[in-house]
């Protein structure tokens, strides 16, 4: 993955163009040119990427100058700090003398998205329910979440938002927390991951287990629970007779992925035995096995398949608000026994999941969110 240049990188680019460095001449000369370094950059939506200008007098002596700043294809600051827009495409980075016409302009390329993520046909997420990091990397309760763990990719440093679960489900749709009351019931109208989805053109369902029927947005039942389920309190859905129909069973999951018939994106709900919320892990382990084991040997996941294995929340940690968790993506193209230390949380699965499937739009905190493009083979 691309990255901006580092303090330490930027000093040793004006090192290298000495010429370049804001200096006075000392006779006095009038600024006849402007210079902007770099040139030219290739940056990753949200990246950012610092410009500096300098003024060159008639004798070739460089000057110290004041420039207004202005440029398309994404934002910059007085200070010259630019940070690419969502758009791929040319743009332009200018420096403008101040009270003076002379000005000189970079180049900007703002690549296709996705952040080095290849594209994925379907991509999948398993949400799993109040557990430490500790109590599940290595430990012998979760043998076959623990065998996609060293096969696949694991990140080392997750971190849940909040407490208690529903915020953390919400972050994972909406890129916000929302509420952090798991009661809550109000339809959201803020963006979403189905908003995206559907103005990407991208069909999804999410497939719960124990859901009372086809298109159920009310409250808990029996092992069911919405608070695991936000999608049906998404205004696009719940609003939506359409969308509504996406709200599945998880029985609908074996049949679609048997008939071919597996939407682009699907977001699975285990109940609250088999999510580890009421009943062990070893549970939660076993219904893994049964249910994503046959998803992962099929020939379509084989193919073009991602597959996200996340915890909502830590049970006893607080760090970064909602306490170090397990997560683990399993796909052909998922760099393999990779293990990062790098920083995450629920905001960059997010992203992941939109950008995986070639969506350039992401809702609230994923839109500036890390991206996740260190799990993925070139």
């Amino acid at each position: 993955m691309r990255t901006s240049i580092t303090a330490f990188g930027w000093f040793a680019l004006l090192a290298l163009i000495g010429c370049e460095v804001p200096s006075r001449s000392g006779n006095g000369s009038p600024v006849v040119q402007i210079r902007v370094v770099p040139k030219s950059v290739t940056l990753e939506p949200n990246q950012t990427q610092p410009f500096v200008a300098s003024g060159r007098t008639a004798t070739g002596d460089s000057v110290a100058v004041q420039v207004m700043w202005s440029a398309t294809g994404g934002t910059i600051t007085g200070g010259g700090l630019y940070t690419a827009g969502q758009t791929a495409g040319s743009y332009r980075v200018i420096a403008t003398l101040a009270n003076d016409s002379l000005a000189d302009t970079a180049s900007v390329t703002v690549t296709t998205g996705g952040g080095g993520v290849p594209r994925a046909g379907h991509v999948f997420i398993v949400t799993e329910e109040n557990t430490n990091y500790a109590s599940v990397i290595g430990s012998s309760s979760m043998p076959y979440l623990n065998s996609l763990a060293q096969q696949y990719g694991l990140a080392t440093q997750y971190y849940a938002n909040t407490h208690p679960s529903i915020g953390n489900y919400f972050e994972l749709a909406t890129g916000q927390i929302i509420t952090n009351n798991d009661s809550y019931s109000t339809i959201v109208t803020v963006d979403n991951i189905v908003r995206r989805l559907l103005a990407a053109g991208k069909t999804w369902k999410s497939y719960a287990e124990n859901l009372p029927s086809v298109g159920y947005t009310g409250g808990d039942v029996g092992n069911y629970a919405r608070k695991h389920n936000v999608f049906a309190l998404l205004s696009d859905v719940a609003n939506d007779s359409v969308q509504r129909r996406n709200l599945v069973p998880f029985t609908q999951f074996p049949t679609d992925l048997a008939n071919g018939t597996l939407p682009h994106f699907s977001n699975i709900v285990p109940n609250l035995c088999n999510d580890a919320h009421d009943c062990s892990l070893t549970t939660a382990d076993t219904w893994l096995r049964n249910n994503i084991g046959p998803l992962l040997a099929s020939a379509s996941f084989q193919q073009d398949g991602l597959l996200i294995i996340v915890f909502d929340e830590a049970g006893s940690d607080n760090t970064n608000g909602g306490g170090r968790i397990a997560w683990v993506v399993v796909g052909p193209k998922a760099k393999l026994s990779y293990q990062s230390t790098t920083l995450y949380q629920h905001q960059s699965t997010l992203r992941l999941i939109l950008e995986a499937l070639g969506v350039t739009q992401y809702p609230g905190a994923a839109a500036t969110a890390p991206a996740m493009a260190e799990f993925f083979t070139p």
